[in-house]
């Protein structure tokens, strides 16, 4: 075992973890093979949101709700949120009930490059988890219902160690997310209204601040 191996299991050891709906949810996701964020993107959150306390926050990606829960949990915000795989949308719904916070949560049906032109915001706190390769897409609309001073924070974006790799050392099928993801990067850690930073913790996790 590495000693970042054992390092990972030491820290894991320390999350005091979520609600025991989460903690259940979680676990089912798991025997489905549903992709949830990390336990590392979970901890991070609950301490930026315990921190910013934002009013509204805006989500891309809900798969079946648990980040969105994992947020309601940890603020008193209202959470607009954004899927586009229809057998998701009920799954989804179903957890918020369970979880009680169906009132704080509005779920959007439809392709988040359709949908984001059509917000007006202010959002205090953007969760970025829909397809990578759509991110650079998705980042005009989102930094334009971003209030200034808010956070967006881009899940996913280290891809496994791809984005590492040299372009020809990239599986053929990757290479467009690969390129994508590069270019969101770059955009994010060189604009001069942004400020970011990019964790190594889970599959990566990029954290923007939107400035004056």
């Amino acid at each position: 075992m590495t000693e970042a191996e054992r390092m990972k299991i030491f820290l894991a050891s320390l999350d005091t973890g979520n609600s025991e709906f989460l903690d259940g949810l979680e676990k089912q996701a798991r025997e489905q093979y549903v992709p949830i964020i990390r336990h590392e993107t979970q901890s991070v959150l609950r301490v930026l949101l315990t921190q910013i306390r934002p009013a509204e926050i805006l989500e891309v990606g809900t798969a079946i709700g648990f980040s969105a829960i994992l947020m309601c949990e940890n603020t008193e915000a209202h959470i607009t949120t954004i899927e586009n795989y229809e057998k998701r949308i009920e799954p989804a719904r179903d957890n918020f009930r369970k979880a009680g916070v169906s009132d704080r949560v509005d779920l959007i049906f439809g392709d988040a490059a359709e949908v984001l032109p059509t917000l007006n915001g202010p959002y205090d706190f953007v969760f970025m988890d829909a397809a990578k390769g759509q991110y650079l897409r998705f980042l005009p609309d989102v930094l334009r219902v971003l209030r200034t001073g808010g956070m967006l924070v881009s899940d996913n974006v280290l891809q496994e160690g791809d984005i590492l790799e040299s372009h020809y050392a990239v599986e053929r099928r990757n290479r467009t997310i690969y390129k994508r993801m590069r270019e969101y990067l770059y955009e994010l850690t060189h604009r001069e209204d942004l400020v970011t930073t990019i964790l190594p913790i889970g599959d990566g996790l990029a954290l923007t601040v939107k400035k004056a």
